[in-house]
C-alpha cells in the first residue's frame, strides 16, 4: 500500500510554518516575547514581512491576540502562543538540537536549554506508547492512519 502526498500531515504542516520568519516568530513567542516591535528586533524581520507572519498565526490559531494600552498611547496587540501553538516547541527544540551539532562553530552551541527546576540539559527523546526508546527511522513502521487515502500498488 502506498501514501499518497495529497494527503500529508507534513506537507500541511509546512503550509503553516514552512518559512524562516515564522520559525524566527515562534521561537519568540517561546521564549516569552509578545510584542510586535520586541519581535522585529528579535528576529529582524521587516515589518511588513512580520505583520504577515503574526496574521498567519492568528488566522491558523497558533497565537492570540491580547490588547494592551500604554499609559497615553493608542490600544495595541500583544501575540500569545495557543495551546496548538505551544505544541510546536519540540519541533522547535529539534530543530535547534540538529543546527547545534551540525551547524554550530566551534565555540560550541549559542543557546543551551536546561530545566528549570534542576537545571539539567533538555532532550528530546523518542518512546513508543509503551514506553521503549526509539532510535531512529530503522526502527519505525508507518501504518495507514484513520485519514489515510489509500491506492493499491
Amino acid at each position: 500500500m502506498d501514501f499518497p502526498v495529497d494527503n500529508c500531515s507534513i506537507e500541511r504542516t509546512l503550509e503553516i510554518v514552512g518559512e524562516k520568519w515564522t520559525f524566527l516568530v515562534l521561537r519568540e513567542a517561546f521564549s516569552g516575547v509578545r510584542r510586535f516591535a520586541d519581535m522585529q528586533a528579535g528576529t529582524g524581520a521587516p515589518r511588513q514581512v512580520l505583520s504577515a507572519r503574526l496574521s498567519r498565526l492568528v488566522d491558523e490559531g497558533l497565537l492570540r491576540k491580547v490588547p494592551y494600552r500604554e499609559p497615553g498611547q493608542r490600544q495595541r496587540d500583544e501575540y500569545r502562543l495557543t495551546d496548538k501553538g505551544r505544541d510546536l516547541y519540540p519541533l522547535l527544540v529539534a530543530l535547534m538540537h540538529w543546527g547545534d551539532k551540525y551547524l554550530a562553530g566551534d565555540e560550541g552551541p549559542p543557546v543551551l536549554l536546561t530545566h528549570r527546576d534542576c537545571g539539567a540539559p533538555i532532550e528530546l527523546r523518542f518512546r513508543c506508547a509503551d514506553g521503549h526508546e526509539v532510535a531512529g527511522p530503522r526502527e519505525v513502521t508507518p501504518v495507514p492512519g484513520e485519514g489515510a487515502h489509500l491506492t493499491r500498488a
